[in-house]
């Protein structure tokens, strides 16, 4: 499949009703739209319908006008209809992500190679660490850091550094890539759905504090990570995707943290990827992801 600026998604969900399909694949039609890509699903338990569409013009519309505001007033009375909760995103969009860190940095190293191989479509605003050393990491990537001191202040006065960086540089998501904070209500509310973590646990097995250590005791024969959205809840947000790797009585806690910190990684790498390229809805404390 082609991918080109002019193309756009449009994404959408609503109560689940009769014809929602046909009429917003005709709207599109009648837009002038060819639709590349589709997703729909029907949540039963709940009566919600989503869906997904990757469009492009089609060949006779002018691409230069063609776009944005077109789809988004071309839906307004069907989305009035359908009481549809919408929104419309260009693939020329590079959302800005800041990255935050504390000690750990394979997520923060792997998050700033994928960036930097085109695998995630946004721009890398900064990165912010509670540990100075991890701004060799950002220097060598050339992405501007910050190092907030949690030590020599209050955490109150740390995490409002932190909400001016994230204010400044006009952040659209931050990642958590194991930074180990708390993140506190007040920010959490400023940015909903907009802050992603890596919990390197198998959600939601061994929650807080380490979980590869629980996992020994217990004697578990498969570890895992979770990326999740951040909720006031600790380690309870909507689940964006999950990694696991077998293991066995021969391994001990070391051999877990080694072997958990491959599944960090791609569990972090792809739930990023699957948010910045809208295919996650929040529902609840649960979500739909439409993966590629």
């Amino acid at each position: 499949m082609e991918h080109t600026t002019s193309n756009f998604r449009v994404v959408l969900s609503c109560p689940d009703k009769r014809g929602v399909v046909a009429k917003v694949s005709a709207q599109l039609a009648q837009l002038g739209a060819t639709i590349l890509e589709a997703h729909q699903h029907s949540d039963a338990h709940t009566g919600h319908f989503f869906m997904r569409y990757e469009v492009a013009p089609d060949q006779g519309e002018a691409r230069d006008t063609w776009g944005r505001e077109r789809l988004q007033e071309g839906f307004a009375a069907l989305a009035q209809e359908l009481n549809l909760d919408m929104r419309i995103s260009s693939l020329a969009d590079r959302p800005r992500v800041a990255l935050l860190a504390t000690k750990a940095s394979h997520c923060l190293v792997d998050l700033l190679q994928r960036w930097r191989s085109g695998e995630l479509p946004c721009d890398m605003a900064c990165v912010i660490a509670n540990h100075p050393d991890m701004g060799e990491y950002a220097d060598w990537y050339g992405v501007p850091f910050h190092h907030v001191d949690f030590k020599g202040q209050s955490k109150t006065a740390a995490f409002e550094e932190v909400d001016a960086l994230l204010e400044g540089y006009d952040v659209s998501l931050t990642v958590l890539a194991r930074f180990m904070q708390i993140i506190p209500e007040t920010l959490i509310e400023k940015h909903p759905g907009r802050i992603i973590n890596i919990h390197h646990s198998f959600l939601p097995s061994f929650i807080g504090a380490r979980p590869y250590d629980q996992a020994f005791e217990r004697g578990v024969k498969l570890i895992g990570a979770t990326c999740h959205y951040v909720t006031a809840d600790l380690d309870e947000g909507p689940i964006i995707e999950q990694e696991v790797i077998r293991v066995s009585h021969t391994d001990s806690p070391k051999d877990l943290r080694r072997k958990g910190r491959m599944c960090e990684r791609e569990a972090l790498g792809r739930g990023v990827l699957l948010h910045l390229e809208d295919r996650v809805f929040i529902h609840g404390n649960k979500t739909v992801v439409f993966a590629d």
